[in-house]
C-alpha cells in the first residue's frame, strides 16, 4: 500500500449483472421508467453488487465524529461541548442515527476522531483523539499534514470493516460542532463558486449568523489560495478530521467495492473530494437525499448525480440515507418480483371461439 493509497485503482462495475439488471426492467409489466429515479439506481446497485437482482439486507452505519477549530469564533448555534454530548446520545442509542440503524437491523460503527469534550470510554466508539479537534483555519491549516493521512486512512479502515462484513451498503456520516462549515469552505474552492451561493445555516444560524458565516469563509478562501487548485492540499487547510475518513471511506470502499450511499451537505462535499482525489470511484457513489443547505444542489450538480429524496433535512449524521433504505428495500423486491411481459402474456385470455348462431324459432 503506497502512501497515497488513493490513488490506486477502484473496482470495476459488473457490466454483465448491469445489463442483466437493465434487461429485466425492460422486460416488466409496468410503463418504461415508471418507478423514476429508482431504476437507474437498482441498476447501478446490480452492476456494484455483482448480480442481476439487487438487495440490501446487510446493511451497515458509519458516523465520523470531530470538532472544529474554526468553530470558536462563532459560525455555529452551539458550542463545541455539544460534539461531545451527541456523541454519548449515539453511543446510548437515543440519536436520530442509532433509531433508525436499529430498525433497519444495520450495523452502528463510531469513530471519535478529536473532540473537546473528550467523554469516557463509550460502548461501540473508537476513540483515536487526534487531538481536541482541528485547529482554526482562519489563522493556521486546520490539520498536519500527519493528522490529514491519519483521518483518511480511518475511513479506509472502515470501508475495511465494511468489505469483511459482507455488507450490501455502506452508510456514512459525519457528526462535529462546525462541521458545516468546513465543508462550505472545501465545497467553495473545490467548486469555483462564491460563499454566498454555498453557504446556509447549519445547524440553528440566523440570518446574521449565516453572513458572519460567509464572511469569514471569504476569509480563509483568501488565506488558504496557494492550496486552491490541490483537493488534498485543501482537505488539510480546510477540512475536519471526520470529513477526511468520510472521505477516505468513500475512496476506500470503491477500491475495495462496497456500494455507498452518501447522504447529506457534509457528506456530498466528502464524495466530491474523493471524486477529485480519484475521478474513479464515482460509480460506487449513490446519492440519498438532498437537504435544505443551500448548496447541497450545486454539488450534487457537480458530480452529476440525482438524489432519490428532498426532505429538506439537516441532520448530516447519516440519518437522511438511513431513511431512504426502506423505499429502496421495497424497489429492490419490486425489481425481483414484479411480473415480466411474458408473465402477463401467459395470463391473456384466449379468443372466444366463434360462438354458434341461434336460431329463431323451430
Amino acid at each position: 500500500m503506497s502512501l497515497f493509497w488513493w490513488q490506486e485503482p477502484c473496482q470495476s462495475l459488473d457490466h454483465v449483472a448491469l445489463r442483466k439488471a437493465t434487461e429485466r426492467q425492460r422486460r416488466q409489466l409496468k410503463p418504461v421508467r415508471a418507478l423514476g429515479r429508482l431504476e437507474p439506481f437498482l441498476i447501478r446497485l446490480a452492476a456494484q453488487q455483482g448480480r442481476e437482482m439487487p438487495h440490501l439486507s446487510r446493511l451497515g452505519c458509519y458516523l465520523f465524529v470531530a470538532d472544529h477549530g474554526v468553530a470558536e469564533v462563532g459560525v455555529s448555534a452551539v458550542p463545541r461541548a455539544v460534539t461531545g454530548m451527541m456523541l454519548g446520545n449515539i453511543a446510548e442509542g437515543v440519536s436520530a442515527l442509532s433509531i433508525l440503524a436499529r430498525r433497519l437491523n444495520a450495523s452502528l460503527d463510531i469513530v471519535d476522531l478529536g473532540t473537546v469534550r473528550q467523554p469516557a470510554d463509550l460502548p461501540g466508539v473508537r476513540h483515536l483523539q487526534l487531538a481536541a479537534g482541528t485547529r482554526n483555519f482562519l489563522a493556521e491549516d486546520a490539520m498536519t499534514p500527519a493528522q490529514c493521512l491519519v483521518a483518511l486512512e480511518a475511513g479506509r479502515e472502515a470501508a475495511g470493516r465494511a468489505l469483511s462484513a459482507n455488507l450490501d451498503l455502506f452508510i456514512g456520516g459525519a457528526l462535529g460542532v462546525g462541521s458545516s462549515t468546513s465543508a462550505s469552505a472545501l465545497a467553495c474552492a473545490l467548486l469555483g463558486c462564491p460563499a454566498e451561493l454555498m453557504v446556509g445555516p447549519g445547524c440553528g444560524l440566523d440570518a446574521a449568523g449565516v453572513a458572519r458565516k460567509r464572511t469569514l469563509i471569504e476569509a480563509a478562501l483568501e488565506r488558504h489560495q496557494a492550496v486552491l487548485e490541490s483537493p488534498l492540499g485543501l482537505l488539510q487547510s480546510l477540512g475536519g478530521f471526520e470529513i477526511a475518513a468520510l472521505t477516505g471511506a468513500y475512496l476506500g470502499c470503491a477500491q475495495l467495492g462496497v456500494p455507498v450511499l452518501v447522504d447529506g451537505f457534509v457528506s456530498t462535499v466528502a464524495a466530491l473530494l474523493a471524486t477529485r482525489l480519484n475521478p474513479r470511484c464515482r460509480p460506487w457513489l449513490l446519492f440519498s437525499h438532498c437537504t435544505a443547505e443551500p448548496g447541497h444542489h450545486w454539488l450534487l450538480d457537480a458530480l452529476q448525480a440525482e438524489p432519490l429524496l428532498q426532505l429538506d433535512l439537516l441532520l448530516g449524521d447519516g440519518s437522511g440515507a438511513a431513511l431512504a433504505v426502506p423505499m429502496l428495500q421495497a424497489a429492490c423486491a419490486l425489481h425481483a418480483e414484479l411480473a415480466s411481459l411474458d408473465d402477463g402474456l401467459k395470463h391473456m385470455a384466449a379468443p372466444e371461439e366463434s360462438a354458434p348462431t341461434r336460431r329463431v324459432g323451430g
